[in-house]
């Protein structure tokens, strides 16, 4: 079916509908979800979640549910994703607040862009990042990533400011790691 993909702490696997309560919890929580498009109903995140799934589907490639190994629970969706009109081939990030502060998003980045690497063969990884998110900020660049500056997003999002974290291959091969 989908790719799995497993750190020291965490379970990255394609999404399932059991995923929805903590989708729904994710995407209603205005801290959480202030910087991915805004707080959303149940029923709405139920499509996010499809359209994510979807991806899988259409493109070989999507956000990866991420699974915290000592609680089973899930905790946020990592991964590659590219929609139609994106300015380049992301991988994005977004946790419950409960799983903030532990070093998860770097633990689960790191996995991503790895595979995004190795096994879709691509050249380059963005991160579209909102100029007020301070930690996705801190996150990129601790991935090794550089802000490239504006760029933007594909309608409905496209009003919406953005900068673009970038990073070749061979950047990330040659990064410093620990």
């Amino acid at each position: 079916m989908g790719p799995t993909l497993e750190t020291s702490r965490l379970t990255l696997r394609l999404p399932r509908e059991e995923d929805l309560d903590g989708w729904a919890a994710l995407m209603a929580d205005e801290d959480a979800a202030k910087f991915i498009g805004g707080p959303l109903s149940r029923s709405a995140a139920w499509r996010a979640m499809a359209t994510m799934a979807g991806s899988w589907s259409l493109k070989g490639f999507g956000m990866f549910s991420v699974i915290e190994k000592a609680s089973g629970q899930w905790i946020g969706r990592v991964g590659p994703w590219q929609p139609e009109g994106w300015p380049g081939r992301e991988v994005g990030w977004a946790l419950l607040p409960t799983a903030w502060g532990k070093g998860y998003a770097r633990e689960s980045a790191q996995a991503a862009i790895d595979w995004a690497f190795d096994a879709l063969d691509w050249s380059e990884v963005i991160h579209t990042i909102d100029p007020d998110n301070l930690p996705s900020q801190r996150l990129a660049r601790a991935l090794g990533a550089e802000n490239v500056g504006p760029t933007r997003l594909p309608a409905p999002l496209d009003n919406l400011p953005v900068e673009m974290w970038r990073q070749s291959r061979e950047q990330w091969a040659s990064r410093p790691t620990g």
